[in-house]
C-alpha cells in the first residue's frame, strides 16, 4: 500500500501519495518561478531610474518617488497575497494568477517603452530642451508598474510556503531534504538577481527598453507553463484561514467587552478543551485583551452552553497568541526606517553612477548593473558571518553567532556607515563638476568610487535581514508564522514609502531650483550630499529608537518558560531562517 500524508492532499483533494507527489522535482520548478520573479522585479527596479529621468524627462526626485513606491506596493501587497492564498484560493492557484498578472504587467510595460506615443520626443541638443512627459504617458507607465506589483505580491507571498508543502516535516529523510531547499532557494534568488542586474539591463541599454521588459514577460509566461505542467504531482494544503482574522477577532471581541472587568482568577477566562492547538501559559501583560476570552450572559445559549461565536469570544490561548504579535510591534515599528536606506541603491545612487565613467575597455558598464556590487555586499557578509563570525563565538563563547537582535542593529550601523560613505561620495563627485561644469554628460571620474556605499548597503542588509527574518519567525506563534513573515515583509515596503515621503518633504523645504535645491532635476546642481547625511543622521536616531525598543523587548521575555511555549520548534525554524539570510536582492522576502 503506498504511504499517504494526512495533512496533504493531491490535485484530485485525496490524501497524497509520497511515492509520486512532491519532492524535488515539483520543488524545481515552483523555485522557477521564484528566479522569473526576481529577474523581472530586479532588472525593472534597477534600471528604472535612468528611463524616468533620461527618456521621460521627469525631475530625478520624481523618478525616485517612482520607483521607490513600486518597491513598496509589491512588499505590502504581500499581506493580501498571504491572506487570498489562506483564505480562499490557495497557494497553488494563487502562484498561478500572480504569474499571470507580472506577465500581464511586463506586457504593458513593454509596450508603453514601443510605442512612441507614449514618451514625450528626444531632448533639443542644439536649444538642451526637454520636454517632460504628460499625465497620460506617466499614468501608462505607473499603471503597468502596480500591475507587476500586485502580481509581485501574490507570488512572493507563497511561493517558498508551496515548496515546502512538497516535503513530508514527519519524514526525517524528506525533512533533510526540506533544509536544502531553503538553500536551493537562496542560490535561485541570487542567480535571478544577478541574471537582472547583468543580462536584463544590458539588454534595456544596449537593445532596447522594450525587448528587455518584453524578455521578462516571455520568461514568466514559459515559466508558468513549466509550473503547471507538474500540477498533478504537486502537494496541496487545504485552506485553513488567515492567522490576521483570527488577529482581528481577538481584537474585535476585546472591544466589545472593554466595559468588563477582567477576574482576577484566570481560570475564570474561556479555554477550549477540545481544541488542538498547544496551550500558551497566559501572562500578565495587555490585560486589556484578556476581555476577549470573558465569558458573559449573552456567550450563553438556551441550553446553557457557551456559544462558539470568534468575534465575541475567544479562547484564552488564541488571546496569548495575538500577545505574541502585538509584543513584536515596537521592533517592527522601529526597523521600517532601515529600509528607506535600501530605496536610494535603486535611485540616486544610479543616478550617480550614469554621470561617471563607466568603461572598461571597450564595454560599458550600465548604470543599473551597479547593484551588483549590493548583491555582492550581501553575499559576502552573509558567508562571512556563517563561515567566520559564528565558528568564532562558538568558540570563544559557546553562542550560535549573535541574537536576531544584535543582527539588526549590527545592520543598522552599517546602513548609517553607508549614508555617511555616501555623503562624502557626492562631495567629491561635485568638486569635479564644478571644474568641468554640470552639463557634461559623463564626468572624468572612475566609476569604483561608488562600489563603497553600494556595498554597505548590501552588507547592512545581510544583518538586517537575516535578524528580521529570524526574529519574526522564533518569536511568534506556530499558527501565525505566515504573518509574522509578512509583518516583515511590510516594513521594508513602508520603507520604501518614507523614503518617497521624506524626498517630497525635502523637495518642499529646500526647492528644486538651482543653488538652494538638495534633490534638483540634475543632479550635478544639486546638494544629495545634504540628503544622503539627512538620512545618516535619521539613521542614528532610528539606531537608538530601536535600542530601546529592542531593550523593552528582552526585558519582558525574561520568563523562560514563556520564551519556551512561544518558540515552538525554534532550533529548526532558526536554521531555516539563517540558511534564507541574505536574500532580501530587493526582493526576497516571501511569506512563508
Amino acid at each position: 500500500m503506498s504511504p499517504k500524508i494526512n495533512y496533504v492532499i493531491d490535485y484530485k483533494g485525496q490524501p497524497a501519495d509520497k511515492t509520486i507527489t512532491g519532492g524535488w522535482l515539483t520543488a524545481a520548478l515552483i523555485l522557477v518561478l521564484e528566479a522569473c520573479e526576481r529577474f523581472t522585479t530586479m532588472g525593472i527596479a534597477s534600471n528604472m531610474v535612468t528611463y524616468v529621468v533620461g527618456t521621460l524627462h521627469l525631475p530625478s526626485a520624481t523618478a525616485a518617488n517612482i520607483v521607490s513606491n513600486f518597491g513598496g506596493a509589491g512588499f505590502l501587497l504581500c499581506l493580501l497575497g498571504g491572506f487570498v492564498a489562506d483564505s480562499f484560493l490557495g497557494r497553488y492557484w494563487t502562484i498561478i494568477i500572480s504569474s499571470l498578472i507580472i506577465s500581464i504587467g511586463s506586457a504593458l510595460l513593454s509596450i508603453s517603452c514601443a510605442i512612441p506615443g507614449l514618451r514625450p520626443p528626444p531632448c533639443n541638443i542644439n536649444s538642451s530642451t526637454c520636454v517632460e512627459a504628460n499625465g497620460f504617458q506617466v499614468g501608462v507607465l505607473v499603471a503597468a508598474l502596480y500591475v507587476i506589483a500586485l502580481g509581485q505580491g501574490g507570488l512572493k507571498a507563497n511561493v517558498s510556503g508551496f515548496g515546502t508543502d512538497q516535503f513530508d516535516e514527519n519524514d526525517k529523510k524528506e525533512k533533510s531534504k526540506m533544509d536544502y531547499f531553503f538553500s536551493r532557494f537562496y542560490f535561485v534568488i541570487s542567480l535571478g538577481s544577478l541574471l537582472s542586474v547583468t543580462v536584463a539591463i544590458y539588454v534595456q541599454d544596449n537593445v532596447s527598453r522594450s525587448w528587455g521588459y518584453g524578455l521578462c514577460c516571455f520568461a514568466f509566461f514559459f515559466g508558468t507553463l513549466l509550473y503547471m505542467s507538474r500540477t498533478r504531482r504537486y502537494r496541496y494544503k487545504k485552506c485553513v484561514g488567515s492567522p490576521i482574522v483570527q488577529f482581528l477577532n481577538v481584537l474585535v471581541a476585546a472591544l466589545r467587552k472593554r466595559k468588563l472587568k477582567c477576574p482576577s482568577n484566570v481560570d475564570a477566562l474561556y479555554d477550549d478543551s477540545t481544541n488542538t492547538t498547544p496551550i500558551i501559559r497566559h501572562t500578565d501583560q495587555l490585560r486589556w485583551l484578556d476581555k476577549a476570552a470573558i465569558i458573559d450572559e449573552n456567550d450563553y445559549g438556551t441550553n446553557g452552553s457557551v456559544i462558539r461565536n470568534r468575534w465575541k469570544l475567544c479562547t484564552i490561548t488564541k488571546v496569548e497568541e495575538v500577545k505574541m504579535m502585538v509584543r513584536l510591534m515596537p521592533i517592527w515599528a522601529s526597523t521600517i526606517y532601515f529600509w528607506c536606506i535600501h530605496s536610494q541603491v535603486l535611485t540616486f545612487s544610479i543616478e550617480q553612477a550614469s554621470t561617471l565613467e563607466r568603461s572598461i575597455g571597450n564595454f560599458l558598464i550600465p548604470a543599473g548593473s551597479f547593484n551588483i556590487f549590493y548583491i555582492a555586499g550581501i553575499l559576502i557578509g552573509s558567508a562571512f558571518y556563517d563561515r567566520v563570525i559564528i565558528p568564532l563565538m562558538k568558540r570563544w563563547k559557546g553562542k550560535h553567532g549573535f541574537t536576531n537582535l544584535q543582527r539588526i542593529a549590527i545592520g543598522i550601523v552599517f546602513s548609517i556607515l553607508a549614508m555617511t560613505v555616501a555623503s562624502i561620495v557626492e562631495t567629491r563627485r561635485l568638486a569635479v563638476v564644478r571644474v568641468v561644469g554640470g552639463n557634461v554628460t559623463t564626468l572624468p571620474m572612475q566609476f569604483y568610487i561608488l562600489i563603497p556605499q553600494f556595498f554597505l548597503v548590501g552588507l547592512a542588509e545581510s544583518f538586517t535581514y537575516s535578524g528580521q527574518l529570524d526574529f519574526f519567525i522564533t518569536r511568534s506563534p506556530k499558527g501565525m508564522k505566515s504573518m509574522s513573515t509578512g509583518l516583515f515583509l511590510s516594513t521594508v515596503g513602508l520603507g520604501f514609502f518614507v523614503s518617497t515621503f521624506l524626498v517630497s518633504i525635502v523637495n518642499q523645504v529646500t526647492g528644486t531650483q538651482v543653488g538652494t535645491g538638495w534633490l534638483t532635476s540634475n543632479i550635478n546642481y544639486g546638494k544629495l550630499y545634504y540628503f544622503y547625511a539627512l538620512l545618516a543622521v535619521l539613521s542614528f536616531i532610528n539606531l537608538i529608537f530601536y535600542l530601546l525598543c529592542a531593550i523593552w523587548y528582552v526585558r519582558t521575555m525574561k520568563n523562560t518558560s514563556q520564551i519556551e511555549n512561544i518558540i515552538t520548534n525554534s532550533e529548526e525554524e532558526e536554521k531555516h531562517a539563517m540558511q534564507m539570510a541574505g536574500t532580501l536582492t530587493v526582493a526576497e522576502k516571501d511569506c512563508e
